[in-house]
């Protein structure tokens, strides 16, 4: 089992003789001491890319190591892959989250790191729901993989950490290239007005719901429950899991006792679960995304508007006045 670190970023900066661009700044072990590439900026899957996106504009090329459509749970690392991460000027992750990611970094990355799990305030996983309680032993298939350790990862679902994060990413940017640091700070600071309004938006459409019990896929949404909500999840923490006979009778029953009107499913990933509890429950199918990676129905989208989206189907859902 991978833990989240809890170390904080360690800054050893150098200069580039034939660049005078700056880099360094790694909060994990390992690397070599050759210079990186100064012009990318690699990230281990969507959202981190996209706050990346805003904070370099122009000055640097941002490379998702997590295709469009492909879980980021799942993810392995081809040559190409491992490549991006050692010439990457700038490598950003939330390590635990992606055991492959996390192995091409120690052993392969150059260039600074930022690590989500060491710049933002991470929440301490549901104790009943961090060992996959709702995975059925015989059926959970890939599940182990997915063990996220005591910190929920999804931190990006909450508008403010991701703001804190962004800012995370322009100090960096700004220490590896201090000539565009007043830019990264200000692109920063567009971002975080933008995530700021957000974060209103969900704190008033959600101050007043007729019900507060969400049943969700998979344990992705944490973060949204300081807006008042609770979620239920079918399948713990694997989006793929088998939920146990006991867990689908159960949520059953708090569907009923709670008046849920919707199962939410995820645009990435099986909704066979979330269909079958629906169907058995005498409810509707929506899908609430957790913005994990952009998928077919998502491809023209991005955070802002899926954050957005997921705001309405959570009132329309809720009762939210």
């Amino acid at each position: 089992m991978i833990l989240f670190s809890t170390r904080r970023v360690r800054c050893a900066t150098a200069a580039l003789a034939a660049t005078g661009v700056l880099t360094g700044c790694s909060t994990l072990s390992g690397g070599s001491d050759e210079p990186s590439r100064t012009d990318q900026v690699t990230a281990a899957f969507y959202p981190l890319a996209y706050a990346s996106e805003r904070v370099v504009g122009d000055h640097f090329t941002v490379i998702n190591l997590t295709q469009p459509g492909k879980e980021s749970h799942d993810l392995e690392l081809s040559v190409k892959a491992t490549s991006d991460v050692a010439e990457a000027a700038v490598v950003v992750i939330v390590s635990g989250y992606q055991p492959a990611v996390d192995a091409a970094v120690e052993q392969n990355a150059k260039g600074a790191v930022v690590d989500a799990a060491s710049v933002v305030d991470l929440h301490a996983l549901d104790p009943d729901h961090a060992d996959g309680a709702h995975a059925d032993d015989d059926h959970g298939g890939d599940h182990e993989g997915h063990d996220h350790g005591e910190l929920d990862p999804h931190f990006w679902l909450d508008p403010l950490r991701m703001a804190d994060f962004t800012d995370a990413i322009a100090a960096q940017m700004s220490d590896v290239d201090s000539d565009h640091a007043d830019e990264y700070a200000a692109n920063a600071a567009t971002f975080r007005a933008e995530l700021e309004a957000l974060d209103a938006a969900y704190a008033e459409r959600l101050a007043a719901c007729t019900r507060d019990t969400v049943v969700v896929n998979h344990l992705a949404f944490g973060y949204l429950e300081r807006y008042g909500l609770h979620f239920e999840s079918i399948t713990g923490l694997s989006p793929g899991a088998e939920p146990t006979i006991a867990d689908r009778a159960r949520l059953q029953d708090l569907i009923a006792d709670e008046g849920v009107t919707t199962v939410f499913s995820e645009e990435l990933g099986s909704t066979k679960a979330a269909s079958t509890l629906a169907h058995d429950a005498g409810v509707t199918t929506e899908v609430l995304d957790p913005i994990e990676g952009l998928g077919d129905r998502t491809a023209d989208e991005d955070y802002l508007s899926l954050m957005r989206a997921n705001l309405d189907k959570l009132a329309a859902a809720n009762g939210c006045r």
